[in-house]
Parts: structure tokens; C-alpha cells; sequence
């Protein structure tokens, strides 16, 4: 009975010390590399600053200076499996800017002549622009070079930009004088817009251009101007 104990014993000593050794083995080995993965951007912010112009404007139409324009907006990526392009959607803010050239615009609302007239300014203006602001929807076939990270590499996007005007005014600020004359009203234009988008470039910058699908004054109520812009627009997160 003795010696049966004594084997017993042996036998649990010599399976603690293997034991010991495999976790020894197993602590002083070689680790696992550990992998490094980082979530690509999805270029969910665009922040675009523009050069706003007027195409098909009548002769009689002058503008002046750099008109300018912004662009906000918040968009969702949905990659397309695992390849190197995605579809995007949004919505933001538009706002243009135009300055007229010793012009103004009058609104004219009787039996016979119903719309809006550029005429020689009455006030000798320093300044004169017709704003408009528009609640905006981005969609866009995106491809990215870079699929891993899209911070880096060549990337381009065609789309639609679909707005809906829910602000415009005239502003004009009287030279020599602190006087500013503003009119707001949203008459004559058109309520929707559609535009044509196409961005190139690399990394979080890329040079965009628009060119609108509708005029910017309704039907036979206005000159007969197609907006257009250009300008840089700056991507990430």
C-alpha cells in the first residue's frame, strides 16, 4: 500500500513539472504580432469655397468682382464591397453670392409685365450682390485610389446636387455712406435646383465644379441665367 502512495505521488510531481515547463514554454515564446487596423476615412464632412458665375445672361447684364459661395454638408459612405468605390449622400447648406456692375434688380409685379429686371442702379452702390441659400441633398459615385486610407491617394466623384431655396436677397451698401439697402424676397425664382457635380483630386483636397440643369429665375419671370461654380473642396473625417 505504501509503495502503491508513493507511485501516486511520482506521478502527480511529474505532471506538475510538465505543467510548469509547457507554461514557461508557452510565456518565454514567440507572441503573436499584433495587427494594426485603423477604420478608413469616409470623407463624411465637405466643406466646399467657390467662384460662383452666371452663364446665358443677357448682353445687358453686367457683373463685377469674384463672386463667391460656400458649401456645407454631412454625408453617409456606402462602400461597395470591397472594391475601390462607394455611393454617398448628404445634406447641408449651399449659399452664392454675385455682384452686379453699376446694375440693380427691381421686381416689377402688374397685369403686364411680372418679373425681375436688371436696371442701372438709382443709388451710386459700392456694393451690390444678389444672395441666394439653399437646403441641399449631395449624391455621389465616389472612387477612391486608396481604399485603405483615404486621406492619401488619387480620388474623384460624379453626382447630383438637389436644393431647395429657402432664402434670397439683394443687398447694396450706398458709397460714401453707412447706409445698406436689403431686400429680401424669394419671388420669380426658381423653389428647386438641380446641378451636375464633379470633383478631382488627392488626399482631403480636390478642385470641384457644378453647372446647374435649371435656371435660376423662373420661366419668362427673369433673365434665362444658368449658375455655375468652381472652386476647391476640402474632405475628411
Amino acid at each position: 500500500m505504501t509503495l502503491r502512495y508513493a507511485y501516486v505521488a511520482l506521478v502527480m510531481l511529474v505532471m506538475a513539472a510538465t505543467t510548469t515547463n509547457a507554461q514557461d514554454v508557452v510565456k518565454d515564446g514567440p507572441k503573436p504580432e499584433k495587427t494594426n487596423f485603423s477604420k478608413p476615412s469616409r470623407d463624411f464632412l465637405m466643406l466646399q469655397f467657390m467662384y460662383n458665375g452666371w452663364l446665358n445672361a443677357p448682353d445687358s447684364l453686367k457683373t463685377t468682382g469674384i463672386g463667391r459661395g460656400f458649401n456645407g454638408y454631412i454625408c453617409y459612405d456606402f462602400p461597395m464591397k470591397k472594391s475601390n468605390f462607394s455611393f454617398a449622400a448628404g445634406i447641408g447648406v449651399g449659399v452664392d453670392n454675385i455682384y452686379l456692375k453699376d446694375q440693380q434688380v427691381v421686381l416689377t409685379d402688374n397685369d403686364t409685365n411680372a418679373q425681375a429686371r436688371f436696371v442701372p442702379e438709382t443709388v451710386n452702390y459700392k456694393k451690390y450682390k444678389v444672395t441666394t441659400t439653399y437646403l441641399e441633398a449631395p449624391f455621389e459615385l465616389r472612387f477612391f485610389g486608396n481604399k485603405e486610407n483615404r486621406n492619401k491617394g488619387f480620388k474623384a466623384a460624379a453626382g447630383l446636387r438637389v436644393g431647395t431655396l429657402i432664402g434670397a436677397h439683394t443687398r447694396g451698401k450706398e458709397d460714401g455712406t453707412k447706409i445698406t439697402y436689403k431686400v429680401n424676397t424669394k419671388r420669380f425664382l426658381e423653389t428647386w435646383r438641380f446641378a451636375g457635380t464633379l470633383r478631382l483630386g488627392y488626399g482631403n483636397f480636390t478642385i470641384l465644379g457644378t453647372y446647374n440643369l435649371t435656371n435660376l429665375y423662373k420661366e419668362n419671370q427673369g433673365p434665362p441665367i444658368t449658375p455655375f461654380s468652381i472652386g476647391l473642396c476640402i474632405t475628411g473625417l
